[in-house]
């Protein structure tokens, strides 16, 4: 595959590139997962799981699937940790609730296939900062920047849970077609603890190589200034197009974040203000201590040098040197050091580059590293940086003798003399020395430590009880203020500067301040087309779930009858982000088929019809020798017509068959009774009667005069 296909397929499980060569087909396609998930096709492929378009049966969504190779989740074997870090990455990410996080909905394991373990996450289509970085860099500082913030914002959030990401790098931010930025894939994030801040899994540690920071190769610790570093070389890549350290080798390029600091990125893309150098010295110094505490702290560096470019100022030595990473006290002194020797390491940090041995990097779909470099490379001697003595005190002025040692011999007293000047000559400049070096001292304390005091504790007050701790602090407030789900509203979730960092008085100290859960009430979707639902929906951050379509006599066809939860209801209101909400959609009136209903009960027919809410009306009642009295001879529609309630039926009835009186013939003559009864529609059969004289008088009828008969019926006419 290119490598450009594959840079597009590393992260299209959360992208959803719908085209692209990066799609395969394999055996899981097509596959009902845990009952659920109906798997699509592949989009991406890494050395632990594959990714896969899949539709949410339940909610009708499409979502992003990683399926976790057959054999890494075996219980019996060491690879179980990569099935524990699915679970990390699923509870990690799913505690999370921050809109540049891309979203885990579950995570789970197949029990009824073949125990595939699998996860859940959002789909979202676009493209990953990668290829952002390939197509557009080296970029503006402006466009770097806000590309930047909300990655910091993401990780800041993490930050706060507790929580650090670990493998930050280009290939984990997601660009969305409509520009929104998301952070993805926290398989490698971990709860912090004094216990926990490690990378070491099974004795190797894990991470990209490019973005590990030095603590983490030499230590194998990581806290959230570890996600800093990495942060840092982003920007610095954005700004240049290139990474700062590269090698041969994963332990190559590691022994580099060792040893050497992330160069300025004016040195090569020269003209960048120095403000912006000195913001990646900042975020990517060597030394943790140095670093911002977390991704929150130094978002509000990168605001400040953001407003500094929005103002369009090229040089500011203030905010420079504000930036720049101060050295950590040696032995007393706080004098700052250069930015290029505030970190030097002692040489054996690390050993000498080699070739690794097989098993310890994993290549990335895209090219990128992810290694996994022995735990033991570094010894525990080599992981103890030492730091040179930055100085010694001037060596003390003495008196010496003279060449023959006798302090009283000829020409003493000149030599005494002398000595005496050159003694008095000596006590002075070590005074003057002295008195320069305290007041280099005084200065250096004063400026580095002594006018400075500490942020005060308020992370879990109440904002006003905050604001006044502060201001019994000589600082002031300002405010941010942003949801969390697990701060209660009003109350700080986190400062910056951090509680117990220096501060000069009367600075303003940024408050966070909770605004509780983000929720909002399902709005009235009733009567909208299911485009317009969705896009309300997307307005409070909410999406449209499952459609179910019912017949409606009047809601026009494709528009919403009603949603669940319903609107206005309790079970509508104060719902979370991202809560997915179905709808009812109507299909429009519903058609009555018209059916052959000739010969049926004319009575019982009209019930039915008028349950089905028709209208019916007799219009003609006729004699009927084939139809019974009462039943349906016609009806108008007819049959394989299509009627809508309130329509109207049209039909004729039966009367039954047509009744004519037979008429008294007696006496009459036989011709003229014959003629009579035809008349009337009968037939005529003649008989002999008892006394017959010569068949020329009628004298009965059988059925007999007054009788009520079917006409057509035959007559027997007896004649005498």
């Amino acid at each position: 595959m290119h490598k450009d296909e594959r840079a597009r397929g590393e992260a299209a499980a959360r992208r959803g590139d719908p085209a692209g060569t990066s799609r395969t087909e394999d055996h899981l396609s097509g596959r009902l997962l845990d009952g659920r998930y109906r798997v699509g096709p592949r989009i991406a492929r890494g050395g632990m799981a594959s990714v896969y378009e899949a539709v949410d049966t339940r909610l009708d969504r499409t979502v992003a699937v990683k399926v976790m190779h057959p054999g890494l989740g075996d219980a019996t074997t060491q690879e179980d940790s990569f099935a524990r870090r699915f679970v990390r990455e699923a509870k990690a990410a799913a505690g999370l609730s921050h809109p540049n996080v891309v979203a885990v909905y579950d995570q789970g394991r197949d029990e009824a296939g073949d125990g595939t373990t699998y996860l859940v996450m959002e789909y979202v289509p676009g493209h990953t900062l990668r290829d952002t970085i390939t197509k557009e860099a080296p970029m503006s500082p402006e466009r770097a920047l806000a590309i930047l913030d909300p990655v910091l914002s993401a990780l800041g959030s993490a930050h706060r849970a507790g929580l650090i990401h670990r493998d930050v790098k280009p290939e984990n931010v997601l660009i969305a077609d409509d520009g929104r930025i998301k952070v993805a894939d926290f398989g490698l994030a971990k709860a912090v603890s004094a216990e926990t801040q490690h990378t070491a899994t099974n004795g190797v540690l894990i991470g990209t190589v490019s973005y590990l920071a030095p603590e983490l190769v030499v230590e194998q610790r990581a806290d959230a200034r570890a996600d800093v570093y990495a942060a840092g070389v982003i920007l610095f890549e954005l700004l240049t197009g290139t990474k700062p350290h590269t090698g041969e080798t994963p332990i190559a390029v590691a022994y580099r974040h060792v040893h050497h600091d992330v160069p300025p990125p004016s040195s090569v893309v020269p003209g960048l203000p120095a403000y912006v150098d000195a913001l990646v010295a900042r975020a990517t110094t060597r030394d943790p201590s140095l670093r911002p505490a977390d991704a929150t702290v130094l978002l509000h560096h990168v605001h400040r040098v953001a407003q500094a470019l929005h103002d369009g100022v090229r040089e500011d030595p203030e905010l420079v040197a504000d930036l720049l990473p101060s050295a950590r006290s040696v032995d007393g002194d706080t004098t700052p050091e250069p930015v290029g020797s505030l970190l030097a390491q002692a040489p054996g940090l690390l050993p000498a580059p080699t070739a690794p041995r097989a098993g310890t990097a994993t290549r990335d779909t895209d090219g990128e590293r992810t290694s996994v470099i022995p735990a033991s490379a570094a010894s525990p001697a080599e992981r103890t940086a030492r730091r040179p003595r930055q100085g010694a005190a001037p060596a003390a002025v003495a008196a010496r003798p003279g060449p023959d040692g006798d302090h009283n011999g000829p020409g003493a007293a000149g030599a005494h003399g002398a000595g005496r000047r050159r003694s008095r000559r000596g006590l002075v400049l070590t005074l003057v020395v002295a008195l320069v070096l305290a007041g280099l001292g005084a200065a250096g304390y004063w400026f580095g430590w002594g006018r400075y005091t500490s942020t005060p504790g308020v992370v879990g007050l109440e904002q006003a009880a905050a604001e006044t701790k502060l201001d019994d602090a000589g600082l002031g407030a300002t405010i941010e203020e942003v949801h969390s789900d697990n701060v209660a509203a009003g109350h700080v979730v986190s400062t910056d500067p951090r509680p117990g960092a220096r501060i000069l008085p009367g600075d303003d100290v940024t408050l966070t301040v909770s605004l509780g859960p983000e929720v909002y009430d399902v709005p009235d979707l009733a009567g909208l087309t299911v485009e317009d639902a969705e896009q309300s929906l997307a307005e409070v951050r909410m999406v449209l779930g499952r459609q179910v379509e019912r017949w409606s006599e009047t809601v026009p066809k494709g528009r919403v009858i009603r949603s669940r939860p319903a609107f206005g209801t309790d079970a509508a209101k104060a719902l979370p982000v991202d809560t997915a909400v179905a709808v009812v959609v109507s299909k429009g009136r519903k058609p009555i088929k018209v059916g052959s209903w000739a010969g049926r009960d004319a009575e019982k027919l009209e019930k039915t019809l008028e349950g089905r809410g028709l209208q019916v009306k007799v219009v003609d009642t006729e004699y009927s020798d084939d139809v019974p009295q009462g039943h349906v001879i016609s009806h108008t529609p007819k049959a394989g017509s299509t009627l809508y309630r309130g329509d109207e039926v049209e039909l004729v009835v039966s009367k039954g068959p047509e009744l004519v009186t037979v008429p008294s013939v007696r006496y009459s003559s036989t011709s003229s009774a014959v003629e009579k009864l035809e008349d009337l529609g009968f037939k005529v059969k003649k008989e002999r009667a008892s006394i017959y004289l010569s068949g020329q008088v009628a004298w009965d009828t059988e059925p007999g005069s007054g009788a009520r008969v079917r006409k057509g019926s035959t007559i027997i006419l007896y004649v005498v």
